[in-house]
């Protein structure tokens, strides 16, 4: 079978940046598994995967518009340390979940604590990176009624409800 939408594809791959250096990687652990044309992936690397089928091994080049997006400097704030009430020390690389402006939860990650002011960043950690994947197809099914109507994979290397 071929990769196409409502199709659930497990792959092994490995993602490094420019520099070389590994981001990610299912090597050595169980399979990524998604369900194609759900968005459950980056568009590029989705694309890319279009009429593959199991055993295919591609690399793929992906620029930041068909990754995690360009960074955006308007998502990088200085607010006072007083906000992180409850929090004993805020450092450098921290998560939190903030409010955006239409009131919708976002992550935020601090990249710099200096002179009582903390600045904080809400783009994806991968804005702006391109993105180098090396991918084997391990294996391509029909997704069942319930991961269509759920709109992800269930079961083994999918969601569990």
């Amino acid at each position: 079978m071929q990769i196409q939408d409502n199709a659930v594809v497990s792959i092994h791959y490995t993602l490094t940046n420019d520099a070389g250096e590994t981001i990610d990687s299912s090597s050595g652990a169980e399979p990524l598994v998604y369900l194609h044309g759900a968005a459950n992936i980056i568009p590029g690397l989705e694309d890319a995967l279009v009429s593959k089928a199991a055993g295919d091994k591609l690399t793929v080049r992906i620029a930041p518009e068909d990754g995690y997006g360009e960074h955006v400097p308007d998502l990088v704030q200085e607010v006072p340390s007083e906000m992180f009430q409850g929090v004993e020390e805020v450092q450098v690389g921290m998560e939190f979940h903030a409010e955006s402006n239409t009131g919708q939860p976002i992550a935020v990650t601090v990249t710099k604590v200096e002179n009582g002011m903390v600045t904080i960043d809400a783009n994806h950690p991968l804005a702006g990176v391109t993105l180098n994947f090396d991918v084997e197809v391990v294996d391509v099914r029909e997704a069942s009624a319930e991961e269509l109507d759920h709109g992800h994979v269930h079961g083994a290397g999918g969601h569990h409800h």
